[in-house]
């Protein structure tokens, strides 16, 4: 009987057990792709607890190895994937690592602000073991943050968090002591345009805080402007000039794209992913995904490295305030004496001002990283330099020999040029032959010359015959006298001629022949 009734059972559940496999093997439709768009809700949440790693090499790795990884070499195959059924591998959903992830930490470190103003923190005796959470302790973090921008959790967002704090923990650390010469810059650019101040770390993930940092694209400074970008916004890109990397400038120009952006999509996680790809992507995005506006739906139709923008984002923010509770020692400043900035109005080395005032050329360059080939165009127009405090009396006392210290050597495009007018001379070389040679060179010589004599006697009687022979119609000639005079027939003359009938008249020129 009880065995009966099990059967029984299981036949009538039978039917939702199939429904729930459709459910899994048919996922939505999505894009031409296939792509597989990861469910946000908690109950699905818990069913990809099991999602492939970032990359397998990451899952091999034990917490306490995590100090024998080579911090932050990424290479550019490295992706994220989504997947919420192990069985359908065909079907994951890859995310590039946004580029500013993959620059290695030594690029930091070569920084002359890194080098001179940062050091590690020897009070700090954290253990370099980064503790595992919960899911729900990652979303109340998250949540606590004091943000106008939405920073919801969700599988994406912890692959990002777990790549932060795991295996670029000593860039972290870096860039935490790093923050503290621009985060003040971009704070006062977004609270200019009056923008949320979490948006001061989207330099994190596009260049790491390295205003040096060049994308494989051309992308440049901290907040990888492209030339096109750049240049609508303000920023002056030439052989000498990139002001992409000016700190500064930059910042503000940032802050207006993003202002503008916001003003076409009205949605900050659109802006930041649009400050990714470019609008016109995100477009096509909103339009393919049916009209949805927001990043989670068209998400499946976005470029592979925007899927994973927002997270790295969302991730970035975590980080770098809850970097205490990953075990991770940030960096300390020193913070460099103030600087002011100077205008000059001639071109200038900056070995001129090196040698001249006494400043360490790398600082110079550091404090000026606008400038692409250490020479400052003042002649085109003014141009700022900027100098550490107490060496902004010292350059306005010695302008002048700054301006004439080398200039011959270091400042070498000439104003002015002599043309050479002298008249060219040349010399012939004189050739020998011998005996042979010169017999069988002049008998070529003289065949050659016959050769031309028949060519051109040839080519003379054809012009004259091609030309052609014309008479002159006298009283009383016919078409057949004409004709037998001058050996030929009626036929042809009419022929030559355009004659229809046998009529013709006296002075008329006809072509014979």
């Amino acid at each position: 009987m009880k065995k009966t009734f099990w059967i029984f059972a299981l036949m009538l559940l039978f039917p939702f057990c199939m429904q729930a496999q459709v459910v899994v093997d048919n996922p939505e439709e999505t894009d031409e792709d296939d792509v597989e768009l990861v469910d946000e809700d908690e109950e699905d949440d818990e069913d990809i607890d099991d999602a492939d790693n970032i990359d397998d090499e990451e899952d091999a790795d034990d917490e306490e190895d995590i100090d024998d990884e080579e911090d932050g070499v990424i290479s550019d195959e490295d992706i994220v994937v989504i997947n919420d059924d192990d069985d359908n591998k065909d079907d994951d959903l890859e995310i590039d690592v946004p580029e500013g992830l993959t620059f290695e930490v030594d690029s930091l470190l070569d920084l002359y602000h890194t080098q001179h103003f940062l050091q590690p923190d020897s009070s700090c005796n954290m253990p370099n073991i980064n503790p595992e959470y919960t899911k729900e302790e990652f979303m109340e973090r998250l949540k606590r943050l004091p943000t106008a921008i939405e920073m919801p959790w969700n599988e994406v967002v912890q692959k990002f968090i777990d790549r932060y704090s795991g295996r670029l923990r000593r860039s972290v650390a870096v860039m935490l002591g790093t923050q503290n010469f621009f985060m003040p810059i971009f704070e006062q650019a977004l609270e200019t345009y009056g923008l949320p101040l979490e948006l001061k770390y989207l330099p994190v993930i596009e260049s790491a805080l390295n205003p040096k940092a060049v994308s494989r694209v051309g992308a440049t400074g901290l907040w990888q402007f492209m030339i096109t970008t750049g240049k609508q916004y303000g920023l002056e890109v030439n052989s000498l000039v990139d002001e992409r990397r000016d700190p500064i400038k930059s910042s503000y120009a940032a802050a207006r794209y993003l202002r503008d952006l916001y003003k076409i999509f009205r949605d900050w996680h659109l802006v930041i992913a649009a400050y990714n790809c470019g609008p016109e992507n995100i477009n096509k995005a909103v339009h393919r995904a049916g009209g949805e506006k927001d990043y989670w739906q068209i998400y499946p139709y976005l470029p592979a490295e925007t899927r994973g923008y927002v997270p790295a984002f969302i991730a970035a923010n975590y980080i770098m305030n809850y970097y205490c509770e990953h075990n991770i020692c940030p960096l300390l400043t020193d913070l460099p004496a103030k600087t002011d900035t100077v205008i000059v109005n001639r071109d200038m080395h900056f070995e001129q001002i090196a040698e001249v005032i006494g400043i360490d050329i790398n600082q110079l360059a550091e404090l000026n990283p606008q400038y692409r080939r250490q020479i400052i165009n003042g002649s085109n127009k003014p141009m700022a330099v900027r100098l550490p405090m107490n060496y902004v009396g010292p350059f306005i006392d010695n302008l002048d020999s700054i301006y004439t210290h080398r200039a011959d050597e270091l400042l070498t495009k000439r104003l002015e040029v002599a043309v050479n007018e002298a008249q060219p001379t040349y010399t012939p070389t004189r050739k020998t032959y011998s005996r042979s040679k010169s017999k069988r060179y002049s008998k070529s010589k003289r065949s050659s010359k016959s050769k031309r004599s028949r060519y051109t006697k040839s080519k003379s009687r054809k012009k004259s015959s091609s030309a052609g022979r014309s008479i002159t119609v006298r009283k009383g000639d016919t078409l057949s006298s004409i004709a037998k005079r001058n050996h030929t027939t009626v036929a042809a003359l009419k022929k030559k001629n355009g004659i229809r009938g046998n009529n013709i008249r006296a002075g008329k020129k006809l072509r014979v022949k």
